[in-house]
């Protein structure tokens, strides 16, 4: 069984959007009928994310692009910061109900955050409590670069306080980094720091042998039943 999962980052712009993308076309290749979701995405350009175009890409169309992004703002910002900026207050529902509808077109889902765990969604409603409400383990994509290791490290903590499951990390090399002895070295030691598994270290534009690896490891991993009702709204934060 691969189970539906979420991607987070240890910050914005470590690639979450092209691990995504790449790890549902992985498992497309393999016959699993993968769909993807960015439920809340920030700086659109004329009312649509690039983030949700890639993934819509992934996905080949075969979903609405107003259900895989159902939250779409302007305001490059933190989502919470850009409904108040932009007047268009985020309506959890929308959410739950394009979760719902895709994961019954679905064997699987990959979903997609914003940010990292703790970007405020609504206020003191982080992307952290979207995943634990949609009950999905984590896929976490960090950078190889010098200070991965306290990014990543407060990443997994940060999600074990919430209760959520984090599957693994993938080292993703978003730019043509030179390779110095910090990223020669950041795997075995995100290991042993995280307590947790490296998925995968993708260098940069890497062939698609490198997501299929990655997509076989998930595979192996012990999933989650998928979410089949919509989930019940969250009380209003405090």
């Amino acid at each position: 069984m691969t189970p539906s999962f979420f991607v987070t980052g240890t910050d914005t712009g470590v690639g979450k959007t092209h691990v995504a993308a790449n790890l549902v076309r992985a498992l497309r290749r393999r016959r699993i009928d993968a769909g993807a979701m960015k439920p809340v995405a920030t700086g659109a350009v004329r009312g649509v994310s690039e983030d949700a175009l890639v993934l819509w890409a992934a996905v080949e169309r075969s979903d609405p692009l107003d259900l895989i992004n159902p939250v779409c703002l302007r305001p490059p910002l933190a989502p919470s910061v850009a409904a108040r900026v932009a007047r268009k207050p985020i309506d959890l529902r929308r959410i739950w109900s394009a979760y719902r509808r895709l994961s019954s077109r679905h064997e699987c889902m990959v979903v997609e955050g914003v940010g990292g765990l703790l970007v405020p969604i609504l206020d003191r409603y982080p992307v952290a409590r979207m995943a634990k409400r949609l009950g999905l383990p984590l896929v976490v994509v960090t950078r190889p670069t010098l200070g991965t290791i306290n990014h990543t490290a407060l990443t997994v903590q940060a999600a074990k306080s919430f209760g959520l499951e984090v599957l693994g990390l993938i080292i993703n090399h978003h730019q043509d980094f030179r390779i110095g002895p910090a990223e020669r070295t950041c795997r075995q030691a995100l290991e042993t720091e995280c307590g947790v598994p490296v998925l995968g270290e993708v260098r940069y534009r890497a062939p698609d042998r490198v997501f299929d690896r990655i997509a076989d490891r998930l595979q192996a991993t012990p999933g989650r039943p998928r979410l089949r009702a919509v989930p019940r709204l969250p009380p209003p934060p405090a």
